[in-house]
């Protein structure tokens, strides 16, 4: 019986070394088909960047050039010299700052009165939005739509002024109708209690309608199969509402409630001054009119500037600890 005999095992000679991976593109290969990739879609789409270059543009300028001078926070400014040539101070600023006395009540009157405003004003453009999807009226929700949107486009101190008109303890329509109940003449804007529900509800009544039509388009975007089928399983209007259109527009709402933490500390400015006095001075006085009255009335601009950065800061960490919660319950967040 022959036996055969096994074939050796070819070993790698040491001349031939490891095996050379497969070359890959040139770097400057792949930076011109990049280039003409960019040039092939700025000729398809130039309208849309065109578009685009607007709103980036105002960034840049308004929004990222002027962090550079966030510098002045760390420095005694001094206008004659400049950001740059003015003194360093390092941190004695917000020492300044956090020692001032009216801090505390500075912090506190703005935390108050930004969650109060997230509270109110985040619910009711969804209950808006579900009332109108369920108005089978066109003319009825049309109106309804006009009379809550047009508020959105009129300025600040118009409403203001509307609001100083109404409220007013001699002429004010309220006070009219507080007469009719035995009830005496109520300086609501002279009552430092009255302010902060003043300056919410007005701006409810102001930006309602607007967050509505964003609910609304979400709203639009929900596949009607599953409305009949809830039909047909025997759901109430209640219950489609509840199980089908407020799990629809979820992502939309994740995304607006984000976004209204983050400007949480950037108030609206211009109310609150407008609305401000001396004797509701105790609650008025927030984070954005004492950097109007320190950097612009009494020019100390290193100081204001540094109130500036630390409201911006807080509002950083706000932001990412919503965001961050958001994502972990719901799955959604700003950034993916």
């Amino acid at each position: 019986m022959s036996t055969t005999t096994p074939h050796p095992v070819r070993s790698p000679s040491a001349n031939e070394g490891p095996a050379r991976p497969p070359r890959r593109p040139a770097a400057a290969a792949r930076r011109r088909s990049r280039w003409s990739e960019a040039k092939k879609s700025w000729r398809l789409h130039w309208q849309l960047y065109l578009l685009a270059s607007v709103p980036i543009a105002y960034f840049i300028i308004f929004k990222y050039i002027p962090m550079a001078f966030n510098v002045i926070a760390f420095k005694d400014y001094s206008p004659v010299l400049g950001p740059w040539a003015s003194d360093w101070v390092g941190l004695q600023n917000f020492e300044r700052l956090f020692s001032n006395p009216v801090f505390v009540d500075l912090l506190k009157n703005t935390l108050i009165l930004a969650f109060y405003l997230v509270l109110a004003s985040f619910p009711i453009p969804i209950l808006l939005a579900l009332a109108l999807n369920e108005i089978r009226n066109g003319w009825f929700k049309r109106t309804v739509q006009m009379v809550t949107y047009a508020p959105y486009f009129i300025s600040t101190v118009v409403v203001v002024s509307m609001t100083i008109l109404v409220l007013s303890p001699r002429i004010g329509i309220v006070n009219e109708g507080l007469k009719l109940f035995g009830i005496g003449p109520i300086d609501f804007l002279g009552e430092q209690d009255f302010f902060r529900h003043i300056y919410v509800w007005t701006d409810v009544w102001q930006t309602a309608g607007y967050g509505a039509v964003i609910y609304l388009a979400a709203l639009a975007g929900i596949d009607p199969a599953l409305h009949e089928a809830a039909k047909i399983d025997g759901a109430t209007r209640l219950q489609r509402i509840r199980y089908v259109d407020l799990p629809g527009i979820m992502p939309t709402a994740v995304i607006m409630l984000i976004l209204a933490v983050g400007n949480m500390m950037a108030i609206g400015f211009e109310k609150a001054y407008l609305l401000q006095n001396n004797l509701n001075l105790a609650q008025s006085e927030i984070i954005p009119t004492y950097v109007y009255k320190t950097g612009l009335i009494n020019a100390d601009f290193s100081m204001a500037s540094a109130v500036g950065l630390f409201n911006s800061v807080v509002n950083l960490c706000l932001l990412l600890v919503v965001n961050f919660a958001a994502k972990r319950i719901t799955g959604r967040g700003l950034w993916r």
